[in-house]
């Protein structure tokens, strides 16, 4: 479902854009359609009330909860059915100062990068604006959210319309801060064009990995073939006209993308701009080739990069002790059965 299509039914029924904003509100931040001191009889149209019960119904189906798996470092990770049975991972992060949530966008994915769980299973299908959100809606029912990166299963580049519809939700009734809403590719053009038309201009995410163009192939197959010098330019063009600076995503993986020759590419790239660079330990995922660097050089590697003059962030990879890398809990619930579709009502048929 898109959140445009619920736009048009709340209108259908009555709805002006106070009704339309007041029904969005509650449910991207998890309150009931009657929540408030005011009498929604003495302010929504009697179609719209009416309706209501139904249409919070199906809002409540579009991203149920199937496990939950707590990690020592404060992280839970969610295994979320969709309406279909279809399953997604969301991440509430760790405690921190803006508690945040990574969702995903699609069911799969089809850049198939050789060290994501999720790429192995390629591309099932795009998730609608409204599940987007829906998770978020999710997530709120058990901590609170202020902050949601788009990192989880998908290439949101390749679903742009729906993932951009529900920043837009977000980003305004959803009540989370522009710069709190993190849009990560790995580099498609059409995002570079399409982000600063929006009302709600989300900060970004370039996934770079390596300063190799050669290597940054073979890792992302099917990424787009920008070099990581086209990468780094279009990031820096976005960032000075957002206000915000560019993370890139860098997952380390020992003994290929943690050399000093990768040291002196990054700080050839990265010297000057508007940028962080987060090192993400790889999140080992049985029966790949790929192993995470020791903590000692893991941390070694970011102060050379901060004594070098780049900002670096080293990250922690959230719920390694559930064995929780992107994919994994969805590939494990997959293997134990489907998850059977749930009767949704289509909000066309919810009559008054």
């Amino acid at each position: 479902m898109r959140v445009e299509a619920l736009r048009q039914r709340l209108r259908a029924l009555g709805a002006n854009p106070r009704h339309e904003h007041r029904v969005l509100r509650l449910w991207s931040q998890a309150l009931p359609q009657n929540h408030g001191s005011r009498p929604i009889e003495n302010f929504l149209p009697t179609p719209l009330r009416l309706a209501l019960p139904g249409i919070e119904r199906e809002l409540a189906g579009l991203s149920t909860l199937v496990s939950e798996h707590p990690g020592v470092d404060g992280s839970l990770r969610l295994v979320v059915a969709l309406a279909d049975g279809q399953l997604v991972e969301s991440v509430l992060m760790p405690p921190g100062r803006t508690p945040a949530l990574c969702v995903s966008t699609q069911v799969g994915c089809a850049v198939g990068c050789l060290f994501c769980m999720t790429g192995t299973t390629g591309l099932v299908r795009q998730l609608g604006s409204a599940e987007i959100v829906a998770q978020v809606a999710l997530a709120r029912t058990r901590r609170p959210v202020r902050r949601v990166v788009f990192m989880g299963m998908g290439e949101p580049a390749h679903n742009l319309d729906n993932v951009l519809e529900a920043i837009d939700l977000l980003g305004t009734a959803g009540d989370i801060g522009h710069k709190n809403l993190v849009f990560s590719t790995v580099g498609d053009p059409r995002v570079f064009e399409a982000l600063p038309q929006g009302r709600v201009k989300p900060a970004l995410a370039l996934s770079l990995h390596t300063t190799r163009a050669d290597l940054r192939a073979q890792l992302l197959p099917r990424a787009p073939r920008l070099t990581p010098e086209e990468l780094v330019d279009a990031g820096e063009h976005y960032a000075r006209a957002s206000g915000y600076p560019i993370q890139y995503q860098w997952t380390l993986l020992a003994g290929i993308n943690d050399t000093d020759e990768e040291v002196d590419g990054l700080v050839r790239l990265l010297h000057g701009k508007y940028a962080i660079l987060n090192l993400i330990p790889y999140n080992a995922v049985d029966g790949m080739p790929y192993r995470r660097p020791e903590p000692q050089q893991a941390a070694a590697l970011a102060r050379r990069l901060h004594a070098r003059g780049i900002l670096t962030k080293l990250r922690q990879s959230a719920g390694q002790d559930v064995d929780a890398g992107c994919g994994q809990l969805r590939a494990r619930a997959v293997q134990a059965g489907p998850t059977p579709a749930r009767p949704v009502i289509p909000l066309h048929t919810l009559r008054t």
